[in-house]
Parts: structure tokens; C-alpha cells; sequence
């Protein structure tokens, strides 16, 4: 609520405010973008709407002179949800290099125990993660399709492969921080070569 009127406050006090409808006019092309992404799953519709939010409320607030699109925020999001797969796969390659059997009991082929060690880690005592493991008669596997974001369910299974519950709005939050100081990290990396 708080944000929600410091926005509206920002849009009313701007200088000409039939300049700022049609900057949220533009920036709400990315509404049926994030709905789209939250029907299939890969975001809540909390980070949903409050991408709709934002780009009502904030559709290119920057203090800095870069470039912003009605994605940036979007953007910066998905490439700051990057550091838990480093954290993860840093996690297992140290289990690893220390002798530690992380797949004990599973008879996977080495691409996909590579893309696990990216997506989770093997937790003694799960808490807010979903398991990515399943068991097929006795043998072991991983299980690395998406889960819907709203529909799974925390593991409660002690020493099992999970991939972290981490909020999106997190990343949406940092995101949306590094356009106001900074820009869209994508323009910024691809205007170079353009």
C-alpha cells in the first residue's frame, strides 16, 4: 500500500501528466507477458500483478540516463535469479570435491545429475523447497520438470534432492531497485553491439 501510493503520487506529480498515460500506456505491454508466464507456472501471481503494478505505477522511473523498457524490471529479475543456480552448483562441486557422494543411490546419466547440481542440492533437512526427487521401484531419481509455482508443495523429506522455494518477488524487488540506479542490464550488455 505504502508503494502503491508513493507510485501514484510519483505519476500525478509529474510535470505533464498527458505525457506520463501514454509512457504506462507502452509499459503495459508487458501485462499479458507476465499473466501468460504466471498461467504456466513459473511465477505467482502475486509477481504477476506486481509487474502490472509497476509498470503502471513506475513505467520508466530511472535516476540514471539509461536506457528502460516496460521489461527492464522483468529482465533484471530473471538475470539476478542466476545466483542461486551459482550458489547451488558452487554448493555441490566443494560436496564433491571433498569426496562426498551427493548421488548416492541414484542411477542417472551425468547430463542430468549437471543440470541438478545447477537447479538444487542435496538437504539434510529441507524448509521451504520442493523436492526434485522421486523414487521409481528402488531406484532413485531426479525429477526436473517446472512445478507449477502455485501448485507445489514443500518437502518435508529429511536427505533428499530439493531445489530452493526463493519468492520471485525478491527478484522483481531487486530488479526493479537496479532500474532505478542503474538501467536494463540486457540494453546496457546488447546496446554495445548494436
Amino acid at each position: 500500500m505504502v508503494f502503491g501510493a508513493l507510485g501514484t503520487g510519483i505519476v500525478l506529480l509529474g510535470t505533464d501528466l498527458s505525457q506520463e498515460l501514454p509512457k504506462i500506456g507502452i509499459s503495459l505491454i508487458i501485462a499479458p507477458f507476465v499473466l501468460l508466464i504466471w498461467r504456466i507456472g513459473l511465477f505467482g501471481g502475486a509477481d504477476a500483478f506486481a509487474l502490472i503494478v509497476l509498470a503502471v505505477l513506475a513505467p520508466s522511473i530511472t535516476i540514471t540516463g539509461n536506457v528502460i523498457t516496460p521489461f527492464t524490471t522483468l529482465t533484471n529479475a530473471v538475470l539476478m535469479s542466476v545466483a542461486p543456480m551459482i550458489i547451488n552448483v558452487t554448493r555441490n562441486t566443494i560436496l564433491l570435491a571433498t569426496k562426498k557422494n551427493i548421488f548416492e543411490g541414484f542411477d542417472e546419466p551425468a547430463k542430468k545429475k549437471i543440470v541438478a547440481m545447477f537447479v538444487g542440492y542435496r538437504a539434510a533437512n529441507p524448509k521451504f523447497s520442493f523436492s526434485i526427487e522421486r523414487k521409481v521401484g528402488n531406484q532413485k531419481k531426479l525429477n526436473l520438470a517446472l512445478q507449477h509455482a502455485e501448485n507445489a508443495a514443500f518437502c518435508k523429506k529429511s536427505d533428499t534432492w530439493v531445489t530452493p522455494g526463493i519468492p520471485y518477488m525478491i527478484f522483481i524487488t531487486a530488479g526493479f531497485i537496479v532500474q532505478l540506479v542503474y538501467g536494463d542490464f540486457v540494453m546496457s550488455i546488447f546496446g554495445d553491439f548494436l
